[in-house]
């Protein structure tokens, strides 16, 4: 998924790098003369853990007018465990510059009728009455326990089609019902506008069909309980999967989908919203390159300001080396051109991507941009290198750190909240160093994530002693001392006898 803060294209949902040198998931997609450059992005230390997350639903918060300050909503999604997310994260931009880009992730705790866990599903802003408000609807969920069996375990069904407001500012959510929506569709197309959202496509797994209908929903917030109507509008698209990119203030342009579970749709459309009503017309499709044209599947998002990413994945992974095609299509809007340009990128490698239903996938089935080093800037020490890491063969995830070690690929769960499906590790410093399971060395999550943030020497359980025995005591500063200065005291003198003044005054004199 992108996410498009002030003009530069961020790619949230990757794992890291191919093994674990950026653990934060997000990266930085610098596109410049045909090359894509991806440097990895951070987070502030008041940040919360924001897992890699597939299909969740965005939606972009702008700030007031004239303001390019924005924030985006992360809601939902399928987890590198394969588990679904009923969470709210709320993502700011908190500093960039040419090394580096920090952002700043905040859980939302809501209360009231929470939508439940799921993905594929959609969240829009609408305004109303100076008030804003965030829509969920539709999307996919897993089976509900009562319901599993022992062969349909994971099996996912639609969502009840309940519309969900969800206001941020106190916390609350709030579901309606409307006979207009019979169904939980998912990966649907949604476009906001002022107090209104036009639903259109998705797929329903419940009759397997990509319904054509279009519905529109009205939001109002009065000072009381708001208000939601829904209207079924004739002229939709039967698609699912499709992208959508803003290419003027009312004007959209509809792009790529699925017709059928086996037919990619190869046509464009230009949605036009004015006046309180939507206008869907057939557009001029750009001359797609024989690799589009004839592989089976094809995933994208859109980048922001009429851009559309597009990337196909190849027929066989393991006999095609270069399997990964990316694409950039620009879309012009009605006061530009109307032609649309279709730029090649680069080639990369592999992916698995599924339009629908995904299983649990490792870092070789993930988003892998393979570059040359000679394309990274020479002072750019954010960029990824390989020869950095540790070949896994030999010290991978899987080894046996210390002798008591019992950390098995068939047995393992996280025990750390960070950890995704790889334990965690960490480096120690004896000798030539060896990694040993954070876990194994018995370190607790909050030790773990401060020796991971500072640049500080670890020795394990079984080299701790020696390197104690190894280091020298710390040169101890001499504090300079001042010379006391004499005090001076009156003289002064007791007299045990009697003495004549005289005698007394030659004694002084």
């Amino acid at each position: 998924s992108p996410l498009n803060f002030d003009g530069h294209v961020f790619f949230f949902g990757q794992k890291g790098w191919p093994k674990r040198s950026c653990p934060t998931g997000v990266f930085l997609l610098d596109i410049n003369q045909n090359e894509l450059k991806m440097k990895p992005a951070f987070f502030s230390k008041d940040s919360c853990y924001l897992p890699p997350l597939r299909y969740p639903a965005l939606c972009r918060l702008r700030g007031h007018a004239g303001s390019d300050e924005c924030q985006y909503i992360i809601h939902g999604g399928k987890t590198p465990n394969n588990d679904l997310s009923d969470k709210i994260y709320i993502m700011s931009l908190v500093s960039k510059n040419s090394k580096k880009t920090t952002f700043q992730c905040v859980e939302k705790d809501l209360g009231g009728d929470v939508p439940e866990a799921r993905y594929g599903h959609s969240i829009n802003v609408v305004h109303s009455r100076g008030k804003s408000i965030s829509v969920i609807f539709g999307g996919r969920c897993y089976t509900p326990l009562a319901q599993r069996t022992t062969e349909k375990w994971n099996s996912v069904v639609d969502c009840l089609p309940s519309v969900f407001l969800v206001d941020f500012e106190f916390g609350c959510c709030t579901s309606y019902v409307l006979p207009e929506l019979q169904d939980g569709i998912s990966f649907h197309v949604s476009v906001a506008r002022n107090d209104t959202i036009y639903i259109l496509g998705g797929h329903s797994l419940q009759n397997n069909t990509r319904s054509p209908s279009l519905y529109k929903l009205k939001v109002d917030l009065p000072l009381g309980s708001p208000a939601v109507t829904c209207t079924i509008l004739p002229g939709g698209i039967s698609v699912s999967s499709a992208i959508v990119t803003q290419t003027g203030d009312t004007e959209f342009v509809l792009v790529g989908g699925y017709q059928s579970d086996n037919q990619k749709r190869l046509e464009c459309n230009t949605i036009v919203l004015e006046d309180n009503k939507i206008e869907i017309v057939e557009k001029a499709s750009p001359d797609w390159t024989a690799d589009i044209k004839h592989c089976r599947m094809w995933f994208g998002c859109d980048m922001g300001k009429g851009s559309v990413l597009l990337g196909i994945p190849g027929a066989n992974k393991q006999l095609i080396s270069e399997s990964n095609y990316f694409y950039i299509l620009r879309c012009k809007g009605a006061e530009e051109d109307k032609e649309e340009e279709l730029t090649a990128q680069i080639c990369s490698q592999t992916s698995t991507e599924d339009p629908g239903d995904s299983t649990p996938f490792e870092d070789s089935e993930e988003f892998c941009f393979s570059v040359e080093a000679s394309s990274f800037d020479a002072n750019d020490t954010d960029t990824y290198n390989e020869d950095d890491e540790e070949d896994e063969s030999e010290t991978g995830y899987w080894i046996t750190c210390c002798a008591s070690c019992n950390i098995d690929i068939n047995t393992w769960v996280p025990f750390y909240s960070t950890e995704l499906n790889k334990p965690a590790m960490i480096l120690c410093s004896s000798g030539a160093g060896h990694w040993v399971h954070a876990q194994c060395m018995d370190l607790s999550e909050s030790m773990l994530l401060r020796l991971s943030e500072a640049n500080v020497k670890y020795f394990c359980n079984e080299h701790v002693d020696l390197n104690k025995g190894l280091q020298t005591p710390k040169k101890v500063v001499h504090l300079k001392k001042q010379p006391l200065k004499p005090l001076r005291r009156k003289a002064t003198m007791k007299l045990t006898t009697p003495v004549k003044k005289s005698f007394l005054r030659r004694l002084f004199e």
